[in-house]
């Protein structure tokens, strides 16, 4: 028998029943018993039924698999569900609109919305590790049993996100933003020493394709199961015909000793065989293209990128990703957005050579990376680059990156840009709500970040984050 186990269970609804039954028959195979303080981890990056319906672990899963842990625990002390969703939207808000609340009460679970706790620093040893310490929220820092509950779908910064990819969301806004950059993929790697979940199910029940906000649905109709992250990826890997060397986030995981990467040593079994999952996802789509060829033919956007820092050829992990993002939520509330958008050039990287820009074509220039000197429109130009090595960040001083702050600070350089032709959107990664705000004032289209399907609800949110934020500070 094989050290590691993968199960795939074919599920091609979201019933809790089904799944709760799937579920505890994978822990059961799996030798699984779950004890102490159990925590469990979904992704709920962001989450709305109308506008991001396959961006997130759907509540029926976590209705199953809460149902699934409370039948087969033993010794337990508490059972929690946490998370931090999507950079400066207040968890809260993405929980209320997943549905989660009701499931989480229907099974007397706690609640840890991690952008409202204290982060501890946790130490890090492993040979080839980013940084010597990271800052996580003291919950899952006392968990003694993580389960996590991931999304499957396609990322356009490290072409898939799955067991690995989803632990970016134990950390606040604070510390998420610290090497979300060309760094990325090892501080997926860095995040897996702080702790190892003893169980995973994947939802791959309908997966998500190109983009991870705005995924484009596939119905899957699958429950992936194991208990251990690089095994369980390299698997998922295959059932989307991807070589898992391509995740250089699992190979810097495996290579630190947490897991394999190879099929063979990988037991693989359930209902259903990964050659037919692998025959029908044989078109399965992402995106991992460079912004300059996405954005190509594109009618408004054109894009002029540079060297990037650090000898990178590209910065996969950051601003690029994050505009590919922000134009999809665009199209995602208005499908005409790119006729009725002025034309908007996008500049990243150390750039040497002239613009060229069309006659009142406005300039963004993304990112701290960025710089480069010239004339637009008659004016002389001047972005200097002010990016910090990984050695010259400080984890331990980190800005803030709270919601109202960031969405000011953007809302003004948009409301004071008058006829100034550019703005220089400074920080290290420009988030996809920045990139929103800014685009929507060069480009003279509805920022959706003011729909009233949003607005007034995170509003509410982000007033109780803050109150409860402080009320656990008072209390530690």
């Amino acid at each position: 028998m094989l050290e590691h186990k993968v199960i795939i269970r074919r599920c091609n609804e979201y019933d809790p029943d089904l799944i709760s039954k799937i579920v505890k028959e994978g822990m059961e195979e799996l030798g699984v018993k779950p004890f102490g303080n159990i925590l469990l981890k979904p992704n709920t990056v962001i989450a709305h039924p109308e506008i991001f319906p396959y961006a997130f672990t759907r509540k029926e899963l976590l209705d199953g698999a809460l149902d699934a842990t409370k039948k087969t625990s033993e010794n337990v002390k508490e059972i929690s569900v946490g998370e931090r969703c999507g950079i400066t939207i207040p968890t809260r808000f993405c929980f209320k609109h997943a549905g989660y609340p009701e499931v989480i009460k229907k099974h007397k679970a706690k609640t840890y919305y991690f952008d409202e706790e204290k982060s501890v620093p946790v130490k890090l040893t492993k040979e080839g590790r980013l940084r010597d310490r990271v800052f996580i929220p003291k919950s899952v820092t006392q968990c003694d049993f993580l389960i996590n509950l991931p999304k499957f779908k396609s990322h356009p910064w490290t072409r898939l996100t799955l067991s690995l990819k989803n632990f970016i969301g134990i950390q606040d806004d604070r510390h998420r933003l610290v090497d979300h950059n060309i760094h990325l993929e090892e501080k997926i790697a860095d995040l897996q020493e702080v702790v190892q979940p003893k169980f995973i199910a994947i939802d791959g029940i309908i997966a998500g394709q190109k983009m991870m906000l705005t995924p484009e649905p596939f119905p899957l109709g699958a429950i992936i199961m194991g208990t251990n992250s690089c095994a369980v990826d390299t698997v998922c890997c295959h059932m989307v015909n991807v070589d898992p060397q391509d995740l250089k986030h699992l190979c810097l995981t495996s290579q630190r000793g947490f897991g394999p990467m190879n099929l063979d040593e990988i037991e693989v079994s359930g209902d259903y065989p990964l050659a037919e999952v692998q025959k029908k996802t044989k078109d399965f789509a992402f995106c991992m293209e460079r912004i300059d060829d996405y954005f190509k033919d594109h009618k408004a956007i054109s894009c002029t990128l540079g060297k990037f820092p650090e000898g990178r050829d590209y910065c996969w992990g950051g601003c690029p990703g994050a505009l590919q993002e922000a134009m999809h939520i665009f199209k995602g509330f208005d499908p005409e957005v790119e006729d009725k958008m002025e034309k908007v050039r996008v500049v990243i990287g150390k750039v040497d050579k002239p613009l060229n820009l069309t006659k009142g074509e406005k300039v963004l220039f993304a990112g701290d990376c960025t710089s480069w000197e010239g004339e637009i429109q008659g004016r002389k130009v001047k972005i200097e680059s002010n990016f910090k090595t990984k050695t010259e960040v400080n984890e331990c001083k980190t800005k803030s990156n709270d919601m109202l702050k960031k969405n000011i600070g953007s809302f003004f350089k948009g409301l004071f840009l008058g006829k100034k032709p550019f703005i220089h959107a400074k920080g290290c990664t420009i988030c996809v709500a920045d990139h929103v705000h800014y685009l929507s004032f060069l480009g003279k289209i509805k920022n959706p970040n003011y729909d009233k399907r949003l607005v007034f609800g995170i509003a509410i949110s982000y007033l109780r984050m803050i109150v409860s934020r402080f009320w656990n500070t008072i209390r530690s």
